[in-house]
């Protein structure tokens, strides 16, 4: 049985639809459309990257401690409740 990492699968899925911008002094600016107030900077395409990575893990979970409605992306639908077996099945 194949392990799978629904957090690590929803963020990689998130930032392939990241968009990046060069703007006028040089620096760069990222999105995610599908993630709202998701936006980064930084003064390389690579820095930009890494903090829009940063933003969107901290988004993610603080949407899913006050429950708000995270966007659907891929198969990944975090808004789910967790299914729960009973400890005995184990």
């Amino acid at each position: 049985m194949a392990i799978r990492y629904i957090l690590s699968e929803y963020m990689e899925q998130a930032m392939a639809q990241a968009l990046y911008d060069k703007l006028e002094d040089g620096t760069f600016a990222g999105r995610i459309p599908s993630c709202e107030g998701v936006v980064a900077f930084g003064i390389t395409l690579r820095e930009c990257e890494d903090d829009l990575r940063c933003t969107l893990e901290d988004w993610i979970l603080l949407g899913l401690k006050l429950r708000h409605a995270l966007p659907v992306i891929g198969d990944i639908d975090l808004n789910k409740e967790p299914i729960r077996e009973p400890v005995d099945a184990m």
